[in-house]
């Protein structure tokens, strides 16, 4: 079982940075491929970012060159870091974790994941 917690959110202006982090109780590293996930009110939970088991990332489009993954399997943690943002980036931004025996594959659906955050409340004014 792996617990995941995520940090870092808040209320920040547009054009903004912010850090998020999730640590994970366990030991995770390239055996369990890591995901960003938000949901905005109304909305259904959308696809952020990837990081496979081998450190490669991946993005949506809509936050790619602003937006940057990355993960310390040392300390079991990922993080999000957040550039130039705008209100359309106002969410519940939630980590997720999934045991791949294929450190290469990537995920991009929610479904996919078998553990997830409870959640930060990122809050971006304009």
């Amino acid at each position: 079982q792996v617990q995941l917690t995520e940090s870092g959110g808040g209320l920040v202006q547009a054009g903004d940075s912010l850090a998020l982090s999730c640590v994970a109780s366990g030991r995770t590293g390239s055996s369990y491929a890591m995901g960003w996930f938000r949901q905005a009110p109304g909305k259904g939970r959308e696809f952020v970012a990837v990081l496979n088991g081998n450190g490669g990332t991946d993005y949506a489009d809509s936050v790619k060159g602003r937006f940057a993954a990355s993960r310390d399997n040392a300390k079991n943690t990922v993080y999000l870091q957040m550039t130039s943002l705008k209100s359309d980036d106002t969410a519940v931004y939630y980590c997720a974790a999934v045991r791949t025996g294929n450190s290469g594959m990537w995920y991009y659906y929610a479904r996919q994941y078998s553990y997830w955050g409870q959640g930060t409340q990122v809050t971006v004014s304009s």
